[in-house]
């Protein structure tokens, strides 16, 4: 049984949600990705993310200031987040329920990953090959 442990991305970047938007635009472009983990203020604050989505709904469909805003304004504040060793099936479909791209990884209440719909898919193209 394949568990998410196996599939996410452990190398995951995080902001405060006191940034920017500039600053998470700028994040997104160097580190070369697409979604960006909220960090908790707190230990038993939720995690958060911050996609391309939001992003684009805030800064373009509601014409948003990326000097003015912060990331707090725009991201998903809980996201979801799931534990490691889910079976990534179960992870999918609640991905396909839910609508969602992708989801937090968690160990305990501590951050360890990213899954990402495109991760799924490619592992899966992989198996297939």
């Amino acid at each position: 049984m394949l568990i998410v442990k196996n599939v996410m991305v452990t190398d995951v970047v995080t902001i405060s949600p006191y940034s920017t938007l500039r600053e998470a635009l700028s994040a997104m472009k160097q580190n070369q990705v697409k979604s960006l983990v909220v960090e908790r203020q707190h230990m038993h604050d939720s995690y958060g993310l911050l996609t391309y989505h939001e992003l684009l709904r805030t800064v373009v469909t509601e014409a948003g200031d990326v000097d003015l805003l912060n990331v707090y304004d725009a991201a998903t504040i809980p996201a979801i987040t799931v534990g490691e060793d889910l079976a990534v099936s179960q992870a999918a479909a609640l991905m396909t329920r839910y609508h969602l791209h992708r989801l937090v990884v968690v160990e305990g209440n501590a951050l360890v990953g990213l899954l990402a719909m495109n991760d799924i898919l490619a592992r899966l193209m992989e198996e297939l090959a």
